[in-house]
C-alpha cells in the first residue's frame, strides 16, 4: 500500500473512531445502571491505536472528551473530562506503540491492550490527583481504585474480549488485501 494511501485510509479510519467515540455514549447512557461502567469512548480509541498507529490513536483520545463536551456538555471538562482525555491519550497510543514494536501474534494484541489499559489508568488518576490537589475534595486511593478498576469491571471485560477481535479482524483483512496486491502485480 502506498503511503499516500495508507496515511488517507489512516487519517479516514481515525476520523471514524472519533465519531464513534461521540455516538457511542449515547447508546450506552440509555442504561443508567452501567451506561458509564461500559467506558464506551474507550473501545474506539483503543482501536484506533491499533490500526492507525500511536499518533492518531493518542490525537483521537486526547480530543474526543473534549469535543463531545464542546458538542454535548459532556463529560464536564474539570476535572473527568480533562483526566479522561490524558487517559484516552495514552490508551491510543500505548497501545499503538506497543502493537507496531511487538511481534504480530495474538498474546501480543492482549499483551498491547492491557498495558495500555493499565498505563491510561494511571495516567487518568495522576491526572486526578493533580486536579483535585488544589481544591477542598482530595482524590483518595479508595476513588482511584474504585474509578479505574472496580466500577468499570463490564467495561474492562468487554474491552479484553471486543478489541482483540475487532484487531486480528482488521488485521487478517489487510492480509487478505495485500495478497490479492501482490497477485495483481504478479
Amino acid at each position: 500500500m502506498s503511503n499516500i494511501k495508507k496515511s488517507t485510509t489512516n487519517m479516514v479510519t481515525a476520523a471514524l473512531c472519533l465519531a464513534l467515540c461521540l455516538v457511542l455514549p449515547f447508546l450506552t447512557g440509555q442504561v443508567p445502571q452501567i451506561g458509564n461502567m461500559l467506558c464506551p469512548m474507550h473501545f474506539p480509541v483503543l482501536v484506533c491505536g491499533f490500526v492507525c498507529g500511536p499518533l492518531y490513536g493518542a490525537a483521537v483520545g486526547f480530543a474526543a472528551p473534549l469535543l463531545r463536551y464542546a458538542l454535548f456538555g459532556m463529560p464536564p471538562v474539570l476535572p473527568t473530562g480533562l483526566a479522561m482525555c490524558f487517559e484516552l491519550a495514552v490508551y491510543g497510543g500505548i497501545s499503538g506503540l506497543l502493537y507496531r514494536f511487538l511481534p504480530k501474534t495474538k498474546v501480543n494484541v492482549f499483551v498491547s491492550l492491557i498495558a495500555a489499559m493499565l498505563a491510561g489508568r494511571v495516567c487518568w488518576g495522576i491526572v486526578r490527583v493533580i486536579l483535585t490537589s488544589a481544591g477542598q475534595y482530595a482524590f483518595t486511593w479508595q476513588a482511584f481504585m474504585a474509578g479505574a478498576f472496580l466500577n468499570a469491571v463490564p467495561g474492562i471485560v468487554l474491552q479484553i474480549v471486543i478489541v482483540p477481535v475487532i484487531v486480528l479482524a482488521v488485521e487478517k483483512q489487510q492480509r487478505a488485501e495485500n495478497t490479492v496486491i501482490k497477485q495483481e502485480c504478479l
